[in-house]
């Protein structure tokens, strides 16, 4: 009985916590204007990254391939740093493909009449 007692005054003390300590949800947005700054947010991280890397990366191939001791390991430096352009090229190019296609579809989502 005393443990049952005790499981019961857990429980309860735990209940307890939970209603004191849960806030209100208050939003002060809609789920998709806040969904839309999270994106540019992230997507603005992504792209400042990737020109650090980008640049960062580029300059290593570079000097890898000036300093390549035979002309394989050289023109495979030369394709890596083919590969880093193409590779950011698209990343930048997402970005200014979904800023320009975006405004198009705006107003299109509606189901008035």
């Amino acid at each position: 009985m005393k443990k049952t007692f005790s499981i019961y005054l857990s429980c309860l003390a735990l209940l307890l916590l939970t209603a004191v300590l849960t806030l209100p949800a208050c939003a002060v947005d809609d789920m998709w204007t806040v969904a839309k700054s999270i994106i540019v947010d992230v997507y603005g991280k992504i792209v400042s990254i990737s020109t650090v890397l980008a640049g960062l990366m580029s300059a290593i191939a570079v000097i890898g391939a000036k300093m390549a001791s035979n002309q394989p390991k050289s023109d495979q430096a030369w394709d890596w740093l083919k590969r880093i352009w193409l590779a950011w090229a698209v990343i930048n190019g997402i970005g200014a493909f979904i800023a320009y296609v975006a405004p198009l579809f705006n107003g299109l989502a509606t189901l008035e009449p």
